[in-house]
């Protein structure tokens, strides 16, 4: 697979929570491993995964980037469906949703706690004078509006670094090949370039 360029990427794209996730397992990302003669059988030599990250609800609400989605699995079992993915010559690409978290996200959780004295409060766009929909006595932007997804501040070099590492943590460990761009036209274009760099730098495939 080495030399492959985007035009040569056939793309088959899963959404996991929507396709892995009942009441009957704990452990449904594993499922893919049985798609992969299908997927071959298609054509297609990459995934698509939309949002793994741990979150709150639909995917697009981060609360851990660092960790899979407990309702799929563990970074065990998903680190068993990269490697077997690979195997079969089968490119992995990842949803980055870098311009927002969820509510339920660690380091907005400790600004709904200690407020002004968070360390963290510089990690978001906030208002202390204002007020959200959520009445958390304190004003934040969201994303397009919506107060569930809280807006990054990607001109903090502690946000940049977190989100970075958390990349790296999925380079090294899993092996993914790509990341697609959550909301991209909102990204900050320090922020992309630092990650083009980070990626590029870590491995340049």
């Amino acid at each position: 697979m080495k030399g492959l360029t985007m035009k040569d990427l056939i793309f088959y794209h899963i959404f996991p929570l929507g396709a892995f996730v009942d009441d009957e397992t704990e452990h449904g990302i594993l499922e893919v491993k049985e798609w992969i003669p299908h997927i071959k059988g298609l054509g297609a030599n990459s995934i698509y995964f939309s949002p793994v990250f741990e979150s709150s609800s639909h995917g697009y609400d981060t609360k851990d980037y660092k960790v899979i989605d407990q309702r799929l699995g563990t970074n065990e079992d998903f680190k068993e469906v990269c490697d077997a993915l690979h195997e079969e010559g089968i490119k992995v690409i990842l949803d980055g949703v870098f311009n927002h978290v969820g509510r339920e996200f660690w380091a907005f959780q400790d600004v709904l706690e200690k407020r002004q004295d968070s360390e963290y409060k510089d990690w978001f766009y906030i208002n202390f004078d204002g007020n959200s929909n959520y009445g958390d006595g304190f004003w934040y932007e969201g994303w397009e509006g919506h107060f569930e997804l809280v807006k990054l501040n990607l001109d903090n070099p502690a946000v940049r670094d977190h989100l970075l590492d958390a990349v790296g943590m999925w380079m090294d460990e899993f092996g993914i090949d790509g990341i697609r761009l959550d909301v991209a036209y909102m990204l900050n274009r320090t922020f992309m370039k630092n990650l083009v760099d980070f990626a590029r730098d870590r491995n340049p495939e």
